[in-house]
């Protein structure tokens, strides 16, 4: 079955970006070991003229080179598949996968179309522009030169203007050059703070050193030139250049789902700044001398995710270094929806809709699974490129768990090509939101110069993360309300990340299968995600009813139909084993089951039925399912849900599985980590869960779900006193 018909399956980084926060030292997470990873395979080499050795291109001389396949036809949201783990980079849109590095620029070509039509609206080609480009060199030795590029269209232009440094002392060139992400000003609850334009050279937010005697040179771009950026609320950007020159594809609120976010605007004027680098490093007089095969894009936070859809998206760059990036860049909008706390990180519900295009807001939720893409395919986009990306586990918003998951699943993409030292991740704390250790140099000099100088002899094969989990809180005060408290770990229990013992492949386990599921639960520290994939058989004879007793598959699949109009109502359960002492057990809010139901001509939706907050009261001693061990019982129902489809074509459906998810809450408000989603007074004894769905209507449910024993051991082994938050 091909990926669509598939049927079984903010606000605080950007102003961060600008800002500088005291650095603290402490602990160096270590470099992991290379992960042994099966099914890599190692295609034979693939040339292009100019090529840089090492046999799979580093680098290219077009924008995009699958721009020649047919455009990509994509069906209705209705239409699309449920996929709950990672997305498959190597399955077509046909369905079948091909993990050769000769079927990758068509892979590239789909996965490309699928974000623009999803996520960020169209990037234009710019097929019908007039540009012009002028370099005009430093007016004396050492000072900053300057590149106009003029883009016309329709009458309405855009012009770019960039600083340019060129190295002194180094010879003529000519050189590499890096691209910094840059804003001129930005607007914030009404009110325009500008930014002096940055000195030269300028390295974006990457520490000079690094760069001190390497003839490297740079070249901003600034993104405002092309559309303003809008820190609050929904802005009319109409005005903005490059909403003159495709006034179709509207800016800020649009109506309709066809429009481009500003993503898709500063993308497109990168493109159209390496166009202008390109025309003046051949102007007849006082040539650009930057090399076109050895161009670095860079840029952190919200300018991370600027530099990463950059290098995503634009062939010609040959090193892209993400810094920070968080929600919307390098994460995953799966995990983030699915493993944390609401309001903690960036995700689709909690992002800026000035970035993205109105359409992406339909994924918002549990709709988010049927996002045919997920972020780890951005930065696959890059591939077979360089790319380095980071994160800072000092701030919680920026989805680090998330940002691991993916770069795990991108570092596999890297492998099975053959050219898993052009990716590199490095996740660390113990500094400022944009800020690098000392220990980050020599890594990030390791790619620039393998990437940008053509070293060979150095080591790009980075994979960094917490080990163990930093539990310390640093106290950074308040920035910009309580955005950024810089508290990763909650006095009251929330956990940080262990990621050592964070079991990634889950989410790409099914790669290559055509079957997207999970190979097990995600369990940990009382933060609860169980599949009813696993069924309890109940005897046919029980007062439970005869269709109870059917298998598991038939009693999931066969037997419960859902209608629109029908009422679907879930439930859990709970027993604690063991001669357990009197306990007080509680579901915190935010707790939910989602229902995956396919219909006909592959038309599928996720009903989602919320679970309130609920206290319950063991006696000592009772091991009885509680709230009842009936299941016809209204007690062993604590949620429902209307059916509608909102569409004839799928008035009825076939539950295919279902999930029960207890997240916990944020804590402290918006970006801080959310505690367990299970409390509970006893921790010696084991708690024991399950849940099931019931169709009022007709009477017939999916049966119990196989029981999970609540761990309460927390992803973090070193912040023993907060192990298990207990009821106070």
């Amino acid at each position: 079955m091909n990926r669509f018909r598939h049927g079984g399956r903010a606000l605080a980084k950007l102003v961060l970006a600008s800002m500088s926060l005291l650095v603290l030292p402490n602990a160096i997470p270590p470099v992991s070991a290379r992960d042994q990873r099966a099914g890599v395979s190692r295609p034979g080499p693939r040339r292009e003229p100019g090529q840089l050795p090492g046999g799979i291109p580093r680098v290219y001389s077009a924008q995009d080179t699958g721009a020649h396949f047919p455009r990509s036809r994509f069906p209705s949201f209705a239409r699309l598949p449920i996929i709950r783990p990672l997305p498959d980079p190597f399955q077509f849109f046909d369905g079948s996968i091909n993990t050769s590095f000769s079927s990758w620029e068509q892979h590239r070509s789909q996965i490309m179309a699928a974000i623009e039509k999803y996520e960020i609206g169209p990037v234009p080609s710019c097929s019908q522009c007039a540009i012009t480009a002028h370099y005009l060199p430093p007016a004396a030795p050492g000072g900053s030169g300057t590149l106009t590029v003029r883009v016309v269209r329709h009458g309405e232009a855009v012009t770019l203007t960039s600083g340019v440094y060129i190295p002194q002392g180094m010879g003529k060139g000519p050189f590499p050059a890096l691209i910094p992400m840059t804003i001129a000003a930005l607007r914030f609850h009404g009110k325009t703070i500008a930014f002096p334009p940055p000195k030269s050279p300028n390295y974006g937010s990457l520490p000079p050193r690094i760069f001190k005697h390497l003839p490297i040179a740079t070249i901003n771009y600034v993104s405002t030139q092309v559309a303003r950026y809008c820190a609050s609320g929904l802005c009319d950007n109409t005005k903005d250049p490059f909403y003159r020159l495709y006034p179709r594809l509207c800016a800020g609120a649009c109506k309709g789902t066809s429009n481009s976010g500003i993503y898709a605007a500063w993308t497109w004027g990168i493109d159209r700044l390496i166009d202008g680098i390109d025309i003046a490093a051949h102007q007849r007089t006082h040539p650009l001398p930057v090399q076109m095969k050895r161009l670095g894009v860079t840029g952190c936070s919200f300018a991370g995710k600027m530099a990463l859809f950059a290098g995503a998206f634009n062939q010609r760059v040959a090193l892209t270094i993400a810094q920070e990036s968080g929600g919307g860049g390098a994460t995953s909008w799966r995990f983030s929806h699915e493993m944390e706390a609401q309001n903690s990180v960036e995700d689709i519900n909690d992002t800026n809709y000035n970035w993205w295009a109105g359409q992406m807001k339909q994924f918002a939720g549990d709709n988010v699974y049927k996002l045919p893409v997920d972020q780890d395919e951005l930065m696959d986009l890059v591939a077979p490129r360089a790319l380095l990306e980071t994160g800072n586990t000092e701030f919680y918003w920026l989805s680090n768990g998330s940002n691991y998951i993916a770069s795990r699943a991108t570092q596999r993409v890297y492998d099975t090509l053959g050219v898993g030292d052009r990716f590199g991740f490095y996740l660390d704390g113990d500094h400022a939101h944009c800020a690098v250790r000392p220990a980050e140099v020599p890594v990030i000099k390791a790619f620039v110069e393998k990437f940008l100088l053509g070293k060979s002899a150095v080591n790009t094969d980075v994979h960094v993360y917490p080990n163990p989990a930093d539990t310390v809180n640093y106290g950074y005060p308040l920035v910009m309300g309580q955005f950024l408290k810089g508290k990763i770990v909650a006095g009251d229990g929330g956990y940080a990340y262990y990621f050592p013992t964070i079991n990634y492949r889950r989410w790409t386990d099914w790669w290559g299968t055509h079957d997207p599921r999970f190979p097990d639960n995600w369990n940990t520290g009382g933060t609860v995600v169980a599949s009813l994939k696993h069924l309890e058989r109940i005897d046919a004879g029980s007062a439970h009813g005869a269709h109870w007793g059917r298998s598991p598959r038939e009693s999931a699949g066969r037997d419960l139909r859902v209608h629109s109009g029908d009422i679907l109502k879930g439930g859990y359960e709970l027993m604690m084993g063991g001669l357990h002492r009197r306990a007080t057990v509680s579901l915190v809010a935010g707790a939910r089951i989602s229902v995956d139901v396919v219909c006909r001509h592959g038309y599928s939706y996720i009903l989602t039925i919320a679970l309130p907050a609920h206290t319950y009261s063991i006696p000592a001693g009772d091991r009885r399912w509680l709230p009842s061990e009936d299941p016809s019982s209204p007690l062993s129902y604590q949620g429902s849900t209307t059916v509608s489809t909102g569409s004839r074509t799928c008035s009825d459906g076939r539950v295919t599985n279902a999930y029960f998810n207890a997240t916990g809450v944020s804590e402290h408000g918006i970006a801080n980590p959310g505690g367990p989603g299970i409390l509970t007074t006893d921790i010696e004894d084991p708690l024991r869960l399950r849940f099931h769905v019931l169709d009022s209507n007709s009477g017939r449910s999916t049966g119990y779900s196989s029981a999970v024993t609540v761990n309460w051991i927390p992803l973090t082994a070193s912040n023993g006193p907060n192990r298990n938050p207990v009821l106070r």
